[in-house]
């Protein structure tokens, strides 16, 4: 086969044809319909999913062929898409295939070896710089003029490698849109004194303060945010040093660092997320809490903002809130047939407490939020004491915690026992006044659902009598105690399978001879981590008959535990060891996150 001078659908389906991702009907259809495939997608309709960024804009060959989502001859059904037949290309070729991860790319070598109009014209993108060598990404590896060019240019050494068109467009958009904003925002700086740098650093330069509503900072912070969106971070960290700032996202439970912005457009880009999220703009020594509401592809995204001083300025935490993720059936979040049934009859008795316990970031508030939308009718009124209101949801009447003003868990509790609850949600039992408020809740017919933090199920008892509740008060209210974790799962794309060794099955106090578990070798689905989503684990302890006498006797932890064991209780560690067992999880995330 000929290659071409530039690459064409006709060639291109010639490939996958040779390579048997395409039936000889198939080959034909894109014959007879590609030209008018390819006008649609121009004139910006939908194709398979996909759109393009701007009516107008030329597909490429490879994005028309997907755009008909055929479906793989001998596949099981999967379809055939853009990166499919971007790798099958590459490997024809034997040219090196890259699923670009934004995660992985440095925003310098992106955006400072090719103007961004040459970059778009060409579909070209450097992914990677050594010493005398670029790495540049290409849509149409059949472009060699070009990159003869580049490398003239800039006397370095090209080296090729073959993704997607749709992977190449994002990151021009992104990441020159970001670096554009940065640079405008950075001509503008102010470099004389950093108030909150602790060393007290003076640089003898004299020019305007940037402000947090210039354009270039509010262009900035958006292409922050969309980004975050994009990668589903749950989490944006904002950390200022010495000389630079450092940008870090939290993906899968796991932080990762992602750009390095230049030190004058802290102030600037702190000040803009403080006013979106309503904060005191002039307040800087002091931490602050606040909340911004946005939207993203047409859904509604709940930010919760932290700020705290640190050695060299303000620390900003932006916590993001998914309705996807933090409202969901609690059927699908992990719980084994037990668990599940046990923690249903919970939250459908007419009153008592439902404690969840765990870690910051074990998925508590999720576990609340998903049982109060499953107990939601107009029949009942739900009132939950937050702090501070992690989501606003319409159907709750949420009040939020005021330390400043003595609005605390534990009075609100009982002004709220005036407003004719069904059920109170407490954010955290985290006092005796807030404990003993509950219990009062509980006794006079209210069912109620709060967190605490301890590490497993039957500490919480512990804790309790720690507050000084009694015994019997306890025996009497609380129904059930919910101890969860999150483990990571492997990504399917990279699964392997090996086997435990016998050190391993002794440290698990697995007795068999012989176990096989998976793990992941890293891909570019998972970015290289071998860990793709996160599923939960949930100990549920019922208090019984058995473990209410425990319960007045003041007994230890483990025996309760021992009690718990002969009615079908299942700890954490043994939930991880069965998800391992199923194939869900690693050996290492077990003893990570089990101990």
């Amino acid at each position: 086969m000929t290659n071409p001078k530039t690459l064409t659908i006709e060639y291109l389906a010639a490939v996958l044809r040779d390579q048997q991702l395409l039936s000889q009907e198939q080959q034909a259809t894109l014959s007879a319909q590609a030209r008018q495939q390819e006008s649609r997608l121009i004139a910006g309709h939908q194709g398979a999913g996909r759109r393009l960024h701007k009516s107008g804009e030329r597909p490429s060959p490879a994005q028309v062929i997907a755009s008909f989502a055929f479906e793989i001859p001998g596949g099981n059904g999967r379809v055939l898409t853009e990166d499919t037949i971007t790798e099958s290309l590459a490997g024809f070729l034997k040219l090196p295939y890259l699923k670009i991860d934004p995660l992985k790319l440095d925003l310098d070598v992106v955006t400072s070896h090719i103007p961004r109009p040459f970059a778009l014209k060409y579909l070209i993108v450097p992914v990677a710089a050594k010493a005398g060598e670029l790495t540049i990404a290409v849509a149409d590896p059949f472009n060699e003029v070009v990159l003869d060019e580049l490398a003239t240019a800039h006397r370095l050494q090209i080296q090729r490698v073959v993704s997607s068109c749709t992977d190449i467009q994002k990151i021009l958009r992104e990441f020159y849109g970001f670096r554009a904003s940065v640079m405008a925002a950075e001509a503008e700086e102010n470099a004389g004194v950093d108030l909150g740098n602790l060393e007290q650093f003076f640089k003898m330069r004299g020019e305007k303060e940037l402000e947090g509503n210039d354009k270039h900072v509010i262009s900035a912070v958006d292409f922050l945010l969309s980004y975050a969106f994009d990668q589903r971070a749950s989490d944006i960290h904002i950390e200022p040093k010495r000389e630079k700032v450092l940008i870090r996202f939290r993906l899968d439970g796991i932080l990762h660092n992602i750009h390095l912005l230049p030190k004058p457009l802290h102030a600037p880009i702190v000040s803009r997320i403080k006013l979106l999220a309503r904060m005191d703009l002039a307040e800087k020594r002091r931490p602050q809490d606040g909340r911004i509401k946005t939207a993203h592809n047409g859904k509604e995204v709940e930010l919760r903002v932290s700020t705290v001083p640190v050695a060299f300025g303000e620390k900003v935490v932006i916590r993001i809130f998914d309705p996807e993720i933090l409202l969901q059936e609690l059927d699908t979040i992990g719980f084994y047939p037990r668990e599940y049934a046990l923690f249903n009859s919970f939250i459908h008795r007419p009153n008592g407490i439902v404690l969840v316990t765990g870690p910051t970031g074990s998925g508590k508030t999720t576990t609340l939020y998903s049982s109060l939308r499953t107990l939601s009718s107009p029949e009942i009124n739900i009132i939950t004491i937050e702090d501070p209101i992690e989501m606003v949801m319409e159907q709750f009447n949420q009040i939020g915690v005021q330390q400043a003003i003595g609005v605390t868990f534990g009075n609100i509790l009982r002004t709220v026992l005036r407003q004719d609850p069904d059920i109170v949600m407490v954010g955290e039992i985290r006092d005796q006044d807030t404990a003993d408020n509950a219990v009062q809740a509980a006794l006079t017919g209210h069912l109620v659902l709060s967190t605490l933090h301890t590490n497993d199920a039957p500490s919480s008892i512990a804790r309790l009598l720690d507050l000084e509740v009694p015994p019997y008060l306890i025996s009497a209210t609380v129904m059930g105690i919910v101890a969860q974790r999150l483990l990571r799962k492997v990504c399917s794309d990279c699964k392997t399978v090996r086997e435990l060794s016998k050190e391993e099955r002794e440290y698990l106090q697995i007795h068999r001879s012989k176990v096989r578990v998976v793990q992941g070798a890293g891909c570019k689905e998972c970015r290289g981590t071998g860990y793709k989503g996160r599923t939960g684990i949930f100990e549920v302890l019922e208090i019984t008959d058995r473990i209410k006498q425990l319960i007045s006797v003041k007994a230890d932890p483990t025996d309760i535990v021992r009690a718990a064991e002969e009615d079908g209780f299942a700890s954490l560690r043994q939930l991880a060891i069965r998800k391992m067992l199923e194939g869900l999880t690693t050996y290492d995330e077990v003893v990570s996150i089990t101990g």
